[in-house]
């Protein structure tokens, strides 16, 4: 029986190890993927290594030309805990995108001490059959073959997406009944007042402070933030989302800067101005999102709507440009 058809379901909490670089190499096809989803460069360092299942990825966001909810075609698909693509084979691409792993690359085991075996010469043939880009200026990777692996759901659909996300193990009933709560409180009010903390700027002010990793910062009060958006609630077509203001007026760590990023569904290169990550900031997809989803990516932050605290003497002073 090939690995393929072996039948798994795998749940959040079950320890799995990632397959070695040949058996992997008997899942994909000449394109390095299963149906249609890539086996990128990026993961072939954690073969042979185990890890948790983060979640099943029951539905997932899809932030292209369009923003919708996507299913997989297949049932078999899954994140491990804090595995992200650092883009080493994309040109550096800092979208650190959850990894989405097929079970036919996983095994579920049971011992976490277990060697982990090594196998540079597999790898190296599994590097081979990989695919990184489709022309001189498109990447190829899973955010960017998503529309191929995945399909929209109708809004019928996404409600059963919710009680899937319930039964695998990925939330309790409770919490999903938050989300949804969360979502509905949020569609009534765009539907009423039109987009969160929309401002009257057009176009919309820029201002760098060069922040760097590690960096201290403080989040501006809602009100300055505002100052610097449109009316669609945006700073040069970036939202600033509803689960953002949470964080108006605390302290946060920068996690990186975001220069570049390959775009869901097209595999374009996207260059980035005056944005950073922060420590600990996702994408906040229960204000946005029906029911929530298991990307959990990174929320983006114009340095317009952060501040260096009182005294500090990192970098250098803000101005616009």
């Amino acid at each position: 029986m090939s690995i393929r058809s072996e039948f798994r379901r795998l749940r959040p909490g079950d320890l799995v190890e990632v397959r070695s670089p040949e058996e992997i190499l008997e899942t994909l096809d000449a394109d390095g993927t299963v149906d249609h989803l890539p086996f990128m460069p990026e993961m072939t360092e954690f073969c042979g290594r185990r890890f948790r299942v983060a979640r099943r990825v029951v539905k997932t966001c899809f932030s292209g030309s369009i923003s919708t909810i996507l299913a997989f075609r297949s049932d078999d698909v899954v994140t491990l805990d804090g595995l992200r693509c650092n883009g080493a084979a994309h040109d550096g691409c800092q979208k650190a995108c959850m990894i989405i792993w097929r079970e036919a690359w996983l095994k579920k085991v049971e011992d976490a001490t277990a060697p982990r075996p090594g196998d540079a010469d597999g790898r190296g043939r599994l590097l081979t059959r990989l695919k990184t880009s489709t022309g001189p200026t498109t990447y190829f990777c899973q955010a960017s073959e998503l529309l191929k692996a995945a399909r929209p759901l109708s809004r019928r659909e996404r409600f059963g997406k919710c009680v899937s996300e319930v039964t695998v193990g990925n939330c309790s009933a409770f919490e999903m009944a938050q989300r949804v709560c969360i979502w509905l409180m949020w569609r009534a009010r765009r539907i009423v007042r039109g987009a969160f903390a929309r401002g009257r700027q057009a176009p919309t002010p820029v201002q760098s402070l060069n922040l760097r990793p590690g960096e201290s910062i403080e989040v501006k009060p809602i009100e300055h933030i505002i100052e610097t958006l449109n009316e669609a609630g945006q700073n040069r077509g970036l939202s600033f989302s509803p689960d953002m203001r949470l964080l108006c007026g605390a302290r946060q760590q920068v996690k990186g800067r975001l220069d570049k990023i390959i775009v869901d569904g097209t595999g374009e290169m996207r260059h980035l101005k005056n944005t950073v990550a922060l420590e600990g900031s996702f994408c906040g997809c229960s204000q946005i999102a029906f029911g929530g989803c298991s990307r959990h990516e990174l929320a983006y932050w114009r340095e317009i709507w952060l501040r260096r605290p009182a005294g500090s003497s990192n970098g250098s002073e803000p101005h616009a440009n």
